[in-house]
This record gives C-alpha cells, structure tokens and sequence, in this order.
C-alpha cells in the first residue's frame, strides 16, 4: 500500500464525539495530548500522518494491522495462522486469572494472539510479513507467539520469500513459565535456519522492545531498524539501576543510543520506513528470489 493510499483510507474513517474523556480530560475519540510537545492533537490529523505527531514527530502506537498495512503493497497481504492462540497449561493465577487476561485480550483486540503474520509482496518483492501488537499482554512472547514467529520463518524458507517483522513486546510471557522461555531458542533456531538459506530478514524495533523477544529474534535479523524514540533493551531502565545502583546516562536504551553503540543499524521515521525497507530487500534478496517474483508479476 502506497502511503497516499493509506492516507486515503485513514481519512474515510469517522470519527464520533464519545462520552467518555481520556487521562487528559480530552473526549476520547476526537483528540489526544502529545507527551512530548504537550500540543493538543486533532485524531484525524494524526492519522493522516501515519501517527506521527506533525509538531514534533512523537511516534505513536499502531495496531499490528495498521503497521502491516503501511507496508505492504495494497491489498497483497494474506494472514496466515490467525486461530493460533495460547492455552492456559499452569492454569496461572495472580491477582487475576491468565486464562482471563487471554479472554480479556481477544476481547479488545479482536486477535487470537498478539503476533500476526502472512505472505505479501512490498514493492513487489515477496514476503512474510508480522507485527506484534502490544494490546495484547504487551506482546509478550508465550507459547503461541513462539510458534506463529517460527511458522513464518519456516515458510518464507519453503516459498523463498524474504521476513520483515514490526516487533513490540513486553518479553517472555511469564504466565507460561518454561513454556515461554523455550520460545527464546525455538525462534532463533527458526531464524538461524533461514539465514543459511541467504534469504533477508529485516526487522523493525518500535517502542517498547524488550525482555525474551530483544534476546531473540528480533536482534537476530540482516537489518535491525528502529523508529525514533523506541526503547529497546533485556531488562527496564529502573531494574537496571536497581542492580549496578548507578544512575544511568541519558537516552539509555533509546534508539539512537542503540545506534551509537552498535545495536541497531538505523533509526527511520515512520513516513521512511516503507521505503527504507524496499531499498533493503533490493540489496539483499537473491537474484534467484527476484527473476522467480519478475517472471510472476
């Protein structure tokens, strides 16, 4: 989808006064306060702008879809393994049930788990596409997500197809125990068998990023980008401060941090990044995997 296109469809959404009001006592649906810049923030202007404050560029969240959508040419994505979901094995419980947060999460979301992924083309170039949405217990990585990551791997190996994942998450989803854990090694092995294949994996770190999927994955891609801003790291900055009780310097775990020091390839602003991606998947897909996507087009 182009990105006048995905303007296009964003301004046909309407949006309605609602009688609810945010944190920020703004009626919620109609404006948002930017924590940034502090401005206030007519929605359908930020939608316009792919979310993205126009005053001073403050990334906001997207939903998995809407991440895809930006993207991937219009109209070529095909999700694949949308009813796999995680169980409830340890049968969890804290101050509320796991198998509620589960129930609570495909409530509001409308997903069977926080990861979606399918086959689509990007500027023609054929792919596997993901994103994980942090609405669903912070896109924590449990039993499920771990499976879905690692299907999409073994089959853009068996189609030849190139992996970009948009990574959000929380880490390893603790209420699976091992369960979760054992999803750590089970993707980097995925991706480590794909990388031997020569096909590229492109992966995009948003805010936030950490935990089991930072030490997984996601920094185990040809090309690690980052939107401006995003957080990335294993532990949060305050337990971090907690162990070597030191204070930590500015822009710890930030983006641009993460580029100075070698973590991160590039950090590229939202309105870029589709195509950062395709100049990517031209340097780095197989002439094999580019004459076999020509002779289909």
């Amino acid at each position: 989808m182009s990105i006048n296109d995905w303007f296009k469809q964003r301004e046909n959404r309407r949006y309605t006064v609602s009688a609810s009001t945010t944190a920020d006592g703004l009626p919620d649906g109609i404006w948002r306060k930017c924590p940034d810049c502090n401005k206030t923030l007519y929605q359908g202007e930020v939608a316009r702008s792919l979310s993205v404050c126009p005053h001073c560029g403050h990334h906001f969240e997207l939903i998995a879809r809407d991440r895809i959508a930006a993207v991937v040419d219009e109209g070529s994505f095909e999700e694949f393994d949308a009813s796999v979901g995680s169980l409830d094995p340890l049968r969890f419980t804290t101050a509320k049930p796991y198998s509620g947060s589960l129930e609570k999460a495909r409530s509001t979301t409308g997903l069977a788990e926080a990861a979606v992924v399918g086959r689509a083309t990007i500027s023609g170039h054929p792919s596997v596409v993901g994103a994980l949405d942090f609405r669903f217990v912070g896109a924590s990585m449990g039993s499920a997500v771990g499976e879905k990551i690692a299907r999409a791997f073994e089959l853009a190996l068996a189609e030849r197809r190139a992996v970009v994942l948009v990574i959000a998450s929380g880490g390893a989803r603790m209420q699976e125990g091992m369960l979760s854990l054992m999803q750590m090694a089970k993707t980097a092995a995925a991706v480590e068998k794909f990388a031997a294949a020569g096909l590229p994996y492109v992966s995009v770190l948003v805010n936030p990023t950490y935990g089991g999927v930072t030490a997984s994955f996601a920094v185990l891609a040809d090309v690690i980008l980052a939107e401006p801003g995003a957080l990335i790291g294993f532990a949060g900055p305050r337990l971090v401060e907690q162990t070597i009780r030191r204070s930590l310097p500015k822009g710890f775990q930030s983006a641009e941090s993460l580029v100075d020091h070698g973590m991160v390839d590039e950090v590229v602003p939202r309105r870029e990044l589709r195509d950062r991606i395709v100049a990517v998947l031209g340097y780095l897909t197989p002439e094999s995997v580019s004459a076999s996507a020509g002779g289909e087009a």
